[in-house]
């Protein structure tokens, strides 16, 4: 399907239709990325649990750097899409072409930030003996590949804008089956350990973050994009900014959030940690629909603003929550039920084994209402009104999650369940919160000025 194919569908196509073909994708995409973790986590599960709990430990740190810029990313998909529905070519083109510049210098910058402040980092966060030595030196790594993720997401989130899904797909895939073959080779025969697995996931998403964004300027895609639009406009960066802080506001804050859920964690103990990074990897494959739809949905809300069609912008919005809902009703029921033979591929150990399944039972009972969260944070940025997002994204976590941890954790003998607790609650008040937003009506109005002549 071509571009005007794309565009002609997202604008006129049946709603349901629509959806199931533009997410299909991108929880395909999804699901490869969540294998390519739990790749991650089986063969460094063979060198030890504490390599696992140093893994855990770490990422939201890492994803921290990367949330402080991915805003801009998505306001991207946000523009591009506008732009695409209004049928101004040439705007999208200045957008995606400065998108990757600027993911080109931040990450650079946050690279080298992150790597030398690492050591501090991980000892802030409780690291001590080899799990701190585990944790720096595999968080070390990720962030000098940081220039890898930031360009491969760029590209992502404009192909998404441009209603393109299966591009993306297929370079993710390709990276991940190469990140299959190198782990084992990196960490076993290279004997790196724990390293082996930074640099494996480095260099495979490097190879392809480059022929991706080759492939934005040898292929018409829509866009005639060129070298000429790498070089940076005011105006389109301070669009890109506008609408993406916000945006890396909420991701960074929801992902230091996750760094804080992480030192309660990590308090109760480093099986604890363990079990929870296995049974997050394995909450996620369920979650990945709802995922897959919301980012969907950023598009089609975005393309039918564009396009001033608010309607069917709410007509996606309804229809999505039907989807999410229906699907993750199933899969909490079926991860309820097998939540101990999945967690047992993962570890012997009997103590981890315990918490996980405890952990994955009680997550699964509220996993409905994070198609609801997801669905509110697609509507929000596909209509650029990203601070309805950063309160959604912030507030979950900030507001509700870690003060209920702190009061639980003082005042209850629930020890780590305190934590699946406050989860569980968290994400049901958040998506309250959301519905009110939406309700206000305020998201309805689309953000870009300029018209297509």
């Amino acid at each position: 399907m071509d571009y005007n194919q794309k565009r002609e569908m997202i604008l006129t196509g049946n709603m349901s239709r629509t959806i199931i073909q533009l997410s299909l994708p991108i929880m395909f995409n999804n699901f490869i990325q969540t294998v390519y973790n739990l790749t991650d986590t089986f063969w460094v599960s063979k060198i030890g649990d504490t390599e696992v709990a140093a893994m855990t430990l770490v990422w939201p740190l890492i994803f921290f750097i990367m949330s402080l810029a991915i805003g801009i990313f998505m306001s991207s998909t946000t523009l591009i899409s506008q732009y695409i529905g209004n049928d101004n070519t040439a705007d999208a083109a200045d957008v995606a072409g400065q998108s990757i510049s600027l993911a080109i210098i931040i990450s650079v910058f946050a690279g080298l930030l992150g790597y030398f402040l690492t050591p501090s980092l991980v000892s802030f966060m409780g690291g001590t003996g080899k799990l701190y030595t585990c944790g720096v030196d595999f968080m070390q790594i990720m962030y000098l590949g940081m220039p890898t993720m930031f360009v491969f997401n760029a590209h992502n989130c404009i192909r998404q804008g441009l209603g393109d899904t299966v591009t993306p797909m297929k370079f993710t895939v390709l990276s991940v089956i190469m990140n299959i073959v190198l782990d084992p080779i990196f960490i076993f025969c290279f004997d790196l350990g724990i390293k082996g697995a930074a640099y494996a996931t480095v260099l495979s998403r490097g190879v392809f973050a480059i022929i991706a964004v080759y492939d934005l300027f040898a292929k018409d895609c829509g866009l005639f994009l060129t070298t000429k639009h790498l070089k940076l406009k005011k105006n389109v960066v301070s669009n890109l900014f506008k609408i993406g802080i916000p945006l890396s506001i909420g991701q960074s804050t929801a992902s230091l959030g996750f760094t804080v859920l992480n030192y309660f964690i990590i308090s109760f103990g480093e099986n604890t940690m363990a079990a929870f990074g296995i049974g997050n990897r394995i909450n996620s494959l369920v979650l990945m629909p709802a995922m897959g739809i919301g980012s969907a949905l950023a598009t089609i809300v975005g393309q039918n603003m564009g396009a001033d069609n608010i309607k069917r912008a709410k007509e996606a919005v309804k229809t999505s929550v039907q989807l999410t809902t229906t699907l993750l009703v199933i899969g909490c029921i079926i991860m309820f039920l097998i939540s101990g033979n999945v967690i047992g591929i993962f570890t012997k150990n009997p103590d981890v084994l315990e918490q996980g399944i405890a952990y994955l039972k009680l997550i699964s009972l509220g996993l409905p209402l994070m198609g609801f969260f997801q669905i509110f944070i697609g509507t929000f940025q596909g209509s650029g009104h990203t601070i309805m997002a950063m309160i959604v994204m912030m507030g979950r976590l900030w507001l509700i999650r870690i003060p209920m941890i702190l009061l639980l954790k003082e005042y209850t003998n629930l020890g780590s369940y305190c934590v699946w607790y406050s989860m569980v609650s968290s994400n049901a008040i958040i998506c309250v919160v959301g519905l009110l937003l939406y309700k206000s009506g305020r998201w309805e109005k689309k953000v870009i000025k300029k018209e297509a002549i």
